[in-house]
């Protein structure tokens, strides 16, 4: 059989593709980055935000936003003037603050080490077999025999008084005695004020009494006052050791019993002798070898054993009374409480 032939059929038209055309028309603006600034280009961040950095100009940083305005030369003048005027201020608060106190020479007392301080507090407590007691004078280059004598700062000379120890001694001995007595239930908020109103005025009292002892045996001295001021705070190292110990030993009882005296004799005795040493040259001044052609300094036999008696009797009678005024703990404490009642 075979099959009939097929007739070559036509292809379907299909009907023509459109696209979609839309309905609406949009009005959303198209977004553009900003143009970049003139200029150095800047490294752009996240979001095209450049991280601007603040221009530096004159030794400092100027933000853009001021546009230049430390370039102006008005602000210049202007800054000129303000600093004119505050180093005139500064200089004028100086000279009339050297009148009563030369920054100078209190700068020389607080020259201290680590070294020095533990040495000088063990020199305090244990002066007995110290060797020698004289101060070191500074080499003068220029080798001129007629100017001042110098001394070495308390950094280079165990001997040298200081500012340090007296200070740091005067202050602790403040926040220990009104810790010591809130230890035993006692502490009241006027003994704080009272502990250093005594303190203080345990301290001028001192001063002026040497102050007026140099006076009337014609003692003088370039670095007297700050002499004098610093020794006399030696002896708050005397009296917080008396008062630890005593509150150890004793219980909380204060500084009474056997002990508390016996620690307390012995740090009277041992500043006593420190004072006497150390003093030698403020209050017996003596004229050095080399000053052959300058006036001497050295005092007729009498007036000599004047000054002698009135170191003794500073260095053991004074040092006594004003040592047991400020180790008597019970005395501040009733006064303390009859102020707060």
């Amino acid at each position: 059989m075979q099959r009939p032939p097929y007739s070559n059929i036509p292809p379907a038209h299909s009907p023509p593709l459109h696209h979609p055309v839309p309905q609406h028309v949009s009005t959303v603006p198209q977004l553009r980055s900003p143009p970049p600034p003139q200029g150095t280009p800047q490294s752009q961040g996240y979001g095209g935000y450049g991280g601007q950095q603040p221009q530096q100009h004159g030794g400092g940083y100027m933000n853009p936003a001021f546009g230049g305005f430390m370039n102006d030369s008005t602000a210049q003048m202007g800054f000129q003037v303000g600093k004119s005027a505050v180093m005139a201020g500064q200089e004028y608060m100086e000279q009339n603050f050297n009148r009563y106190i030369n920054v100078s020479a209190l700068k020389h007392y607080f020259n201290v080490s680590n070294s020095y301080v533990v040495h000088k507090l063990f020199l305090v407590l244990f002066p007995w077999r110290h060797r020698p007691w004289s101060r070191k004078q500074a080499f003068n280059p220029n080798g001129a025999q007629d100017s001042p004598s110098v001394f070495l700062p308390p950094r280079d000379d165990i001997n040298s008084p200081d500012m340090y120890i007296p200070v740091m001694a005067f202050v602790t001995y403040i926040l220990l005695s009104t810790l010591l007595a809130g230890l035993r239930g006692a502490f009241h908020p006027e003994l704080l004020g009272l502990t250093a109103t005594t303190a203080f005025g345990v301290v001028i009292f001192e001063i002026l009494g040497l102050k007026l002892g140099c006076y009337i045996l014609s003692i003088s001295n370039e670095s007297q006052l700050l002499d004098l001021v610093a020794y006399s705070g030696y002896k708050f190292v005397g009296i917080i050791v008396t008062l630890v110990v005593a509150e150890i030993v004793n219980g909380g009882k204060g500084t009474g019993g056997w002990v508390g005296w016996g620690v307390f004799l012995y740090c009277y005795f041992a500043d006593a002798f420190f004072l006497l040493r150390s003093l030698r040259y403020v209050l017996l001044p003596e004229s050095r070898p080399d000053q052959s052609s300058a006036p001497t300094q050295t005092v007729a036999r009498a007036q000599r054993s004047r000054r002698t008696w009135f170191l003794a009797g500073y260095s053991y009678v004074v040092q006594l009374a004003l040592m047991w005024i400020l180790s008597r703990q019970e005395g501040a404490t009733k006064v303390a409480q009859k102020a707060a009642g």
